[in-house]
């Protein structure tokens, strides 16, 4: 319980000390925001700093800091300090600069930016590994709600089929809808749902908060902290991409730029995009604790390999019977915020990549149906093969961290641009290009269970590897920044088009 207390004060001393930090470099200022002076009556409409917050808070949570801490407490306790130290000051980083950055360029998403600092040929790769991992991300939460329902609910395959299709059906029409129609309207009642079950836990946590593991200070014991996950896994990578949300996570780079378009003012950036992070790290703290406990409780759980699984009957192991009930409900509801945003992202990343305007519904639709044709396809190849749903939870995974990865680079050259202290995100930029290169080089079928492929190089050498690569890429975006403030018509930030009076 110590230790889980000690990463509690870790996150919130972060947002009073390393968040001003992040903000006083970055300098917000009066300028006109998105909401402003680009105003569509679509996607940049503004919002009160509060339903921003919400707003946020679900876009970046959902589930995401639920079932992937369920599966990253294998890990022990180590994973109570490292979820607070990477969220301070890798992922809450990640999620100020991605949303500020989109702010002062006109609430662009994340390939408009990164073809604009890094080129056209990098903007093309970036816009394909993005658009894979959102179309995993809506497959993915697409079925974590459907089988959160048919284990509420009898009658099996039909209702998985039913739901699936009402589900995928809500999450064409919100992405269709302008923001505050539909999003906007109904994610400030979803946050609250969250933070209402999650305080719930944590009550329930506080009569068996001595059985929380602590991680031992002592050399011995942190030794054998990194060696304590079952089946083997290597904290390193394994961790990182197993818990994202909570930690640092890609996603979010391409849900900020949603919020970066219905902000009023920039100076309220700090709260809704650091201070959201933070929340989330609370969040994945308490459910870390959770199932930390279970598997305390009942060790065999720790063989269970699926998140919703283990999820579940921490739930009812916890809460009563009808809180659990009411919790798995909640559940439900906050996978689709994760599947409906990520639809929405895919629309209009798309439409900026191919400069197809957005204000006419019959073009939002076009835009719109090959995504939904493929979705279709992943969603009947992932409940029809054996191994779909784990490969694609695998490889979202990854894709994940390295938009992550892309996202602290691009932040990393803006930064290098406006010769502000890069440090504060190249940090984090080479410890995650670390992770995902590591991972590339390590993963195999022979090293990790649920991987159809990989290189399958020993550990040691993929980090050797990994290192030197990670270095030269952050080099690379500090010396392409400091190219880019040379150029007499380059503008980091894009001076905003203020409505004609």
């Amino acid at each position: 319980m110590i230790t889980f207390l000690i990463g509690i004060a870790i996150l919130i001393l972060g947002y009073f000390t390393w968040g001003k930090i992040a903000e006083k470099i970055f300098g917000p200022d009066d300028r006109l925001t998105p909401a402003y002076a680009n105003a569509d009556g679509v996607e940049r409409i503004p919002l009160s700093s509060k339903r921003n917050m919400m707003l946020q808070l679900l876009n970046i949570a959902g589930m995401g800091p639920i079932v992937g801490v369920a599966l990253g407490a294998k890990f022990g306790p180590i994973i109570f300090l490292l979820i607070p130290i990477g969220n301070v000051i890798g992922g809450a980083i990640h999620d100020y600069f991605a949303g500020m950055i989109s702010m002062r360029n006109n609430g662009s998403d994340l390939p408009s930016l990164i073809r604009k600092f890094f080129g056209r040929f990098a903007g093309g790769i970036f816009v394909a590994f993005v658009s894979i991992a959102l179309l995993l991300v809506v497959t993915t939460f697409t079925n974590i709600p459907a089988n959160f329902i048919v284990s509420l609910l009898p009658f099996g395959t039909a209702v998985l089929v039913i739901s699936i299709l009402i589900i995928f059906a809500y999450y064409i029409l919100s992405s269709l809808f302008p923001i505050d129609k539909i999003i906007g309207r109904i994610y400030p009642f979803f946050g609250g749902t969250l933070i209402l079950i999650t305080v719930l836990v944590c009550i329930a946590l506080i009569p068996q908060a001595g059985l929380i593991p602590n991680l031992p200070l002592s050399a011995e014991g942190i030794a054998a902290a990194f060696d304590a996950h079952p089946d083997g896994q290597p904290i390193l990578p394994m961790l990182f991409i197993t818990i994202a949300c909570g930690i640092m996570s890609g996603f979010h780079a391409t849900q900020s730029p949603i919020v970066a378009k219905t902000i009023r003012r920039e100076k309220e950036g700090r709260r809704i995009f650091y201070g959201m992070m933070i929340v989330e790290g609370v969040i994945a703290m308490i459910w870390a604790a959770a199932c930390s406990l279970l598997f305390t409780l009942s060790p065999e759980t720790l063989g269970l390999s699926n998140g919703n699984t283990i999820i579940t009957t921490a739930v009812f192991t916890l809460l009563p019977y009808i809180l659990g009930v009411l919790a798995i409900i909640v559940f439900i509801f906050l996978a689709v915020t994760s599947g409906d945003t990520a639809l929405r992202v895919l629309r209009t990343t798309a439409a900026e990549f191919l400069h197809i305007d957005q204000k006419k519904a019959q073009k939002r639709v076009l835009t719109l149906l090959p995504f939904i044709v493929i979705i279709a396809g992943l969603l009947l190849w992932s409940n029809v093969s054996p191994t779909g749903y784990a490969v694609l939870w695998n490889y979202f995974a990854w894709f994940n961290q390295i938009i992550a990865s892309c996202a602290l680079l691009l932040a990393t050259a803006y930064l290098a641009c406006k010769a502000k202290p890069w440090i504060i995100t190249a940090a984090p930029a080479a410890f995650m290009c670390f992770i995902c290169l590591t991972y590339l080089f390590w993963s195999s079928p022979e090293h990790l269970a649920g991987v159809p492929f990989g290189i399958g190089l020993p550990l040691e050498v993929s980090y050797v590897i990994s290192v030197i690569l990670a270095v030269i890429l952050c080099a690379a975006a500090v010396i392409c920044g400091k190219r880019l403030s040379k150029k007499s018509d380059f503008e980091p930030d894009c001076p905003a088009k203020y409505p004609e009076e």
